[in-house]
């Protein structure tokens, strides 16, 4: 029986270090994982402020998106965000602001989060969630993959040049975005330092 602290683990993420002792339990724990992180973040999406002149508000969104990512790895975390989108494009009011529907000038921004929860959860199982520059590597790393189908989608939905969407679709959060950097940075490598003594 080894003894390993889960630190050790290769290709682990945080997920991982959830018991599951049959592949049954395996199933079920992941279900429920992948579950929970669509509805954690459908909670933190309800977290929104408008911003003047734009027509995308600041949300928790984002960061719940890509800590479910980073957490649950890439597939459970691609699972978790496209059962977040499809119930949302199927009425459950938990995009920004309890909106629901696909189409909205934002709805390109549930789609990159859908994308950027599968490569943040890609980068978890390297290891990017461990220290705390690759942490912020990740996260900064999710939110261009965010940005890189919100912004443009943005665009062609309203009508706005690239430049224009780039200039209400992008560079309001990038302060805020920083902030939630910081807090990943302290965060998971955090859970994985504890994780290691509990191990």
């Amino acid at each position: 029986m080894s003894t390993a602290a889960p630190t050790l683990l290769p290709g682990a993420v945080l997920a991982d270090l959830l018991p599951a002792a049959t592949v049954t339990r395996a199933r079920v724990r992941d279900a429920a994982l992948v579950a929970g992180g669509a509805v954690i973040t459908g909670i933190a999406a309800q977290i929104a402020v408008p911003v003047p002149g734009s027509p995308v508000p600041v949300t928790a969104q984002t960061f719940a998106a890509l800590l479910v990512g980073t957490s649950l790895g890439a597939r459970r975390g691609l699972l978790s965000l496209a059962l977040y989108a499809l119930l949302g494009m199927a009425g459950v009011p938990w995009f920004a602001g309890g909106a629901s529907g696909a189409g909205g000038a934002t709805f390109g921004y549930v789609l990159g989060m859908l994308l950027a929860a599968t490569a943040v959860g890609a980068l978890a199982r390297r290891g990017g969630d461990r220290g705390v520059l690759r942490t912020a590597a990740t996260m900064v790393a999710g939110n261009a993959v965010i940005y890189a189908i919100g912004v443009p989608y943005l665009a062609l939905s309203t009508g706005m040049s690239f430049g224009q969407a780039v200039a209400v679709g992008m560079v309001p959060f990038l302060i805020g975005d920083a902030v939630k950097i910081a807090l990943a940075m302290g965060a998971l490598p955090a859970a994985w330092k504890l994780a290691g003594r509990r191990g």
